[in-house]
């Protein structure tokens, strides 16, 4: 893939989930019926004050943006003729994450880990409702594991924030379900994770969003567990049958649980005219409506490019620029152009 396409859909994904984060950033914990007396019969269909302007993220596009950088530190380390793991590169920087929201981890890595460009970006020392669980497992003196998990949450806290890892790695599964479960134990909240980085994987490489889906569910179908799996075939079925329609939305579930969030993300994705209106229907409804309105711009974003995001969503969105350029170095490193080493020092 040319250099122009790869750049347009990495920043497609990134900064779509930006968008769709913020779009549904302002209802989150808002059932639909409030929305619904407050924006008209539509719903929200555009940002709203919330955290003290308008088209501001939450911790789910700061965690994704962390996720990214810990993929450009791989792909510095890897320039470099070093091999670092994976897992190791994500854990540390979503422990710089928590260091932006002032909190201290017992982790040994705590301190060496704090550097490079991302942490020093004031606009991510701010506190967006994070969540708890991840908090929770990031302050304890060792990384949480699938073998050696610290909690049962299936949050989506997990899934929300890995599409970069499917941009990157070359076993995108593997990874997102690994890194997810850092923070979430139930095999729900890693596997799906692991799904949504192999959809984006499909998806970046061109392939159309419904065939990428399905490849999922067909060659996966085993890895992802019953929960997983049989939130995605209600996902699929409610495309093939029911009106797009926030009660078809509803009918998924509230988006609080990982495989929720997935179903949710893929139903508006696949019934969407376009990007608009695909994180629109992904944000009107009753529950986690940042989380699926950032994992349905993650999809469309990637699927259509950065030329399909309207031009006064961008224009209002927080930290823009940052994310476009994280999303530009990713692609640039993924081709083989030299990391810039301030910025993601490979360590």
């Amino acid at each position: 893939m040319q250099q122009p396409e790869l750049v347009e859909r990495f920043t497609g994904c990134l900064v779509g989930g930006a968008v769709g984060d913020a779009l549904g950033a302002s209802v989150e914990f808002t059932a639909l019926s409030d929305i619904l007396a407050r924006y008209g019969p539509a719903g929200i269909c555009d940002y709203d004050q919330v955290y003290g302007r308008r088209g501001a993220i939450t911790d789910d596009t700061q965690m994704t943006l962390f996720t990214a950088e810990a993929m450009c530190r791989i792909c510095a380390a890897r320039q470099r003729g070093r091999i670092m793991d994976p897992t190791a590169a994500v854990y540390r920087s979503y422990l710089r994450w928590l260091h932006t929201q002032a909190v201290r981890s017992a982790s040994a890595d705590y301190d060496d880990a704090l550097d490079g460009w991302l942490i020093r970006v004031p606009g991510l020392h701010s506190q967006r409702a994070p969540s708890t669980t991840c908090m929770s497992a990031l302050r304890l003196p060792h990384a949480s594991s699938a073998q050696q998990p610290s909690n049962n949450s299936k949050g989506c806290g997990g899934v929300v924030r890995v599409a970069p890892i499917g941009l990157y790695s070359d076993r995108p599964f593997e990874l997102a379900a690994r890194a997810c479960a850092l923070t979430h134990g139930h095999p729900a909240g890693y596997l799906a994770g692991g799904a949504f980085a192999q959809i984006i994987a499909h998806l970046v490489r061109g392939t159309p969003l419904a065939e990428a889906v399905a490849t999922v569910r067909e060659n996966d179908g085993e890895a992802l567990g019953v929960d997983v799996r049989g939130a995605i075939d209600a996902a699929l079925t409610a495309v093939a049958m029911a009106p797009p329609a926030p009660e078809t939305v509803e009918s998924l579930g509230e988006g609080w649980v990982a495989e929720e969030a997935l179903a949710i993300a893929i139903y508006c994705a696949l019934t969407a005219r376009d990007f608009a209106d695909g994180v629109r229907r992904a944000v009107n409804h009753s529950g986690d409506s940042d989380s699926t309105g950032s994992m349905t711009g993650n999809l469309l974003g990637t699927a259509l490019g950065y030329g399909a995001i309207p031009s006064e969503w961008l224009a209002a969105l927080e930290l823009r620029d940052e994310i476009a350029t994280v999303a530009t170095d990713l692609a640039g490193a993924c081709i083989g152009l030299p990391v810039d080493t301030s910025r993601y020092p490979p360590h």
